[in-house]
Parts: structure tokens; C-alpha cells; sequence
């Protein structure tokens, strides 16, 4: 399932509240909450640092808000850098 603009938006907006301005501009600067396959929500952040400290400090917290935002339960959170994200077809 492809996250839609607006579910990605909504994610952002939450995870915001949760993690604080100074630090979402520093590490949520350019994320995309891309896409679910089963239960796993496929996230790319700016690069690689960015990526493993969301994934270490925020994992749990983003599946809790997108399970919320996308009405399926997200067990797995992976934070890729964007040079890893797919072509969008």
C-alpha cells in the first residue's frame, strides 16, 4: 500500500508534536513515509544519520501514529536514506 500525500503529511504533523520543532527541522527535514507491505511501513529520511537516529529513537513512535493514521497496525518501521527510495512509477 502506497501512503498517500496527505496520510504522509498527517504522519509528519504528528511526529512533530511528539519530537519538537528544533529537532523534527533537524532530523525530519525532507522524510517520506512511503509505503506499508504487510506490517511494515518503509520510511526514507534525508540521509544516513538522520535515518538511523529516527530509527533508533523514534521507531516506536512513528508505527504507534501511523497505525493510528492509516487504520492498520505497523509492527516494523524502516528509516532508509532517500538515495534508497525507489522511483515512483
Amino acid at each position: 500500500m502506497i501512503v498517500t500525500e496527505i496520510q504522509d503529511q498527517a504522519i509528519a504533523a504528528r511526529m512533530a508534536l511528539i519530537v519538537g520543532a528544533d529537532r523534527f527541522d533537524r532530523l525530519f527535514r525532507a522524510v517520506r513515509f512511503d509505503e506499508v507491505d504487510g506490517d511494515v511501513l518503509y520510511v526514507y529520511a534525508q540521509d544516513e544519520d538522520a535515518a538511523a537516529e529516527m530509527e533508533d529513537e523514534f521507531a516506536l513512535h512513528i508505527s504507534i501514529v501511523a497505525s493510528m493514521i492509516l487504520n492498520r497496525q505497523i509492527n516494523v518501521v524502516l528509516v532508509l536514506p532517500r538515495q534508497r527510495m525507489k522511483p515512483q512509477v
